[in-house]
C-alpha cells in the first residue's frame, strides 16, 4: 500500500540518515540538567524532532532526556521506541573512514548508528509520514526517542515517570522477522585484592569499554620491584602471540597490550575478548600473590557459555538460547582488581539465582566485594500472540520469505512496556553490524524496512 510513497522519499531517507549519523551522540551521563547525556545527544534529539515538526507531526522534548513525535487521534496509543545514542567509535579502531562522517559506498551507508539505531529511527519516521498522509487511523502513533539506551536507560525511565505509556508497539532495534523473547541482562562487578609477585601494577587500561561490548583492547603496565631487566627481556624474546604486544618502557617497566575483536555483548562468540587474552598471558608468565585469578579460571568465570560455577557443568539454556558471559571491563585501584561482567541470561532462569551463585564466591574469598551494577528482567511474549503473528505476517508478505519469530540475547526498549516486541532492522541471515567497526546499513534494506514499518504502523493503528 505504501511502497511507492516510500520510494519517492528514498533520497530524503538516505540524506536524513546521513545527517543524523554526523551527531557524535555517545551518551555521557553528567550533572548538567540542561543536557543530561551531553550536548551531542541533545542536538541529535533536536534535529530529529525538527524533522518530525517539518512533517506536520506533534513533537515534544522531555528535558533532553528523550522526546517524541506523534500523529493521529484517538484514546489508544501505539508506540515505536528507538534511540539516538550510540556506542563509542574511533577511527583508529580500524574504521575505513571517520565513524561520524558517513560515506555511501557499494549501496551502503557506513557510520556509527547506521543500523543501531539511527537508520531504523529514520525509517520509522518516514513510515509514519507515509501512513499519516495517505490513510486515516483510529489511534495515535508515537515515535519515542531515547538518548541513554546504550548505558542505563535513564531516558526511558524519565519518560515513564512523566508521560503516557503506549498500549502496544515495537522497537526497530534488533532483527526481523520479529523478536518474541529477549534474555535477561545483568552486569556484575567483582573486586578483590590482587598482586603480581615482584611487580607493581602501574595501570590497567581498557579504553573505558562499554559493558555491552566485547573489549577489543586491554593493556597493563608493570614495574619490577627491582631491576628485572633479564626477566623482562626473556618474556619479550619468547613471546610469539600476535594478539599480544610487549613494550619495554625502561629496564624495570613493561607494558603489555592485548588485541581482540569487538562484538555486541549479546554475541560474545562473534568477538575475541582482549581482557581474557591479557589475563591468560599474565597467568602463563607471572606469579600471583594469591590464588584469586587462578581459581576464577578453574571455576570457568572467563568462559563465554554458562561458567561452571553458575551451571554446575550443565548448560543453562532454553528456547531463548544459552546463558552467555562477557568480561567487559578491567581496572586496578587501591591494590584491588575490578572485573566487570555482562551476562545474558536464558528467559526461564531467574536473575536472583545468578546473583546467589556469584555471592557464593565469597566462601572462597571472604574479602571479595560483589556488586550488581544493573539488572533487566527478560522479555517474553507468546510467539502465537496477535502482535507477533501480525508483524511476522507483514514481514513475510513484504519480503516473500517464510520466517518464524526468534529469541535474542540483546536487550531492547521493547521490554520497557507490556505487549511490545523488537522488530527489525537486521534481516535474516545478515551479519549483525551493531557495535561493529565499519557499521553499515544497506540502502535497499533501509528502504524495504521503511515499507515494512509503514504496513506495521497501519495495521496496529487502523
Amino acid at each position: 500500500m505504501f511502497d511507492k510513497i516510500i520510494e519517492k522519499e528514498k533520497d530524503n531517507i538516505i540524506k536524513t540518515t546521513c545527517e543524523l549519523i554526523k551527531f557524535k551522540s555517545i551518551s555521557l551521563e553528567n550533572k548538567d540538567s540542561s543536557n543530561p547525556f551531553g550536548i551531542d545527544c541533545s542536538k541529535a534529539l533536536e534535529y530529529t524532532l525538527n524533522l518530525g515538526k517539518e512533517m506536520g507531526f506533534k513533537t515534544k522534548n522531555l528535558d533532553n532526556y528523550c522526546g517524541y513525535i506523534e500523529f493521529g487521534e484517538g484514546k489508544d496509543l501505539v508506540g515505536i521506541i528507538g534511540h539516538l545514542d550510540v556506542v563509542p567509535a574511533l577511527e583508529e579502531d580500524g574504521w575505513d573512514s571517520s565513524p561520524f562522517f558517513p560515506i555511501i559506498k557499494d549501496g551502503k551507508i557506513f557510520g556509527r548508528g547506521a543500523i543501531d539505531d539511527k537508520g531504523p529511527v529514520i525509517a520509522s519516521l518516514y513510515a509514519m509520514k507515509a501512513v499519516s498522509e495517505n490513510v486515516k487511523v483510529s489511534k495515535r502513533v508515537r515515535l519515542i526517542l531515547g538518548l541513554n539506551e546504550e548505558k542505563s536507560w535513564k531516558c526511558i525511565k524519565h519518560y515513564k515517570s512523566i508521560e503516557e505509556w503506549p498500549q502496544t508497539g515495537f522497537s526497530p532495534d534488533a532483527n526481523f522477522p520479529a523478536i518474541y523473547a529477549e534474555k535477561g541482562i545483568m552486569s556484575i562487578s567483582l573486586e578483590n585484592y590482587f598482586k603480581i609477585k615482584n611487580f607493581e601494577i602501574i595501570e590497567i587500561d581498557c579504553k573505558n569499554n562499554a559493558l555491552n561490548v566485547v573489549p577489543k583492547y586491554c593493556a597493563i603496565t608493570l614495574k619490577a620491584n627491582t631491576n628485572n631487566n633479564i626477566f623482562i627481556n626473556n618474556i619479550i624474546n619468547n613471546e610469539s602471540n600476535n594478539e599480544i604486544k610487549l613494550t619495554k618502557l625502561d629496564n624495570s617497566t613493561l607494558k603489555i597490550e592485548s588485541f581482540g575483536i569487538s562484538a555486541h555483548s549479546a554475541h560474545p562468540e562473534l568477538g575475541k575478548n582482549a581482557i581474557t587474552i591479557l589475563i591468560k598471558f599474565l597467568a602463563n608468565n607471572f606469579e600471583f600473590e594469591n590464588n584469586y585469578l587462578n581459581t576464577l579460571f578453574e571455576l570457568g568465570l572467563f568462559d563465554i557459555y554458562s561458567p561452571k560455577f553458575l551451571s554446575e557443568n550443565k548448560k543453562i539454556e532454553d528456547e531463548s538460547g544459552i546463558l552467555t558471559s562477557n568480561i567487559a571491563f578491567l581496572e586496578y585501584k587501591n591494590n584491588k582488581l575490578v572485573i566487570k561482567i555482562n551476562l545474558r541470561v536464558s528467559v526461564t532462569f531467574e536473575l536472583e539465582k545468578i546473583e546467589e551463585k556469584y555471592n557464593n564466591l565469597k566462601n572462597r574469598f571472604p574479602n571479595l566485594i560483589i556488586t550488581t551494577l544493573s539488572k533487566q528482567n527478560p522479555l517474553y511474549i507468546d510467539k502465537n500472540s496477535n502482535l507477533v503473528k501480525k508483524l511476522v505476517k507483514i514481514f513475510n508478505k513484504k519480503t516473500g520469505l517464510n520466517e518464524e519469530p526468534i529469541a535474542i540475547g540483546g536487550g531492547t526498549y521493547a521490554r520497557a512496556f507490556k505487549n511490545f516486541i523488537s522488530y527489525g532492522m537486521t534481516m535474516p541471515g545478515d551479519k549483525d553490524m551493531c557495535h561493529q567497526v565499519n557499521e553499515f546499513i544497506e540502502i535497499d534494506k533501509l528502504i524495504l524496512s521503511a515499507k515494512i514499518y509503514a504496513e506495521a504502523i497501519y495495521e496496529l493503528s487502523k
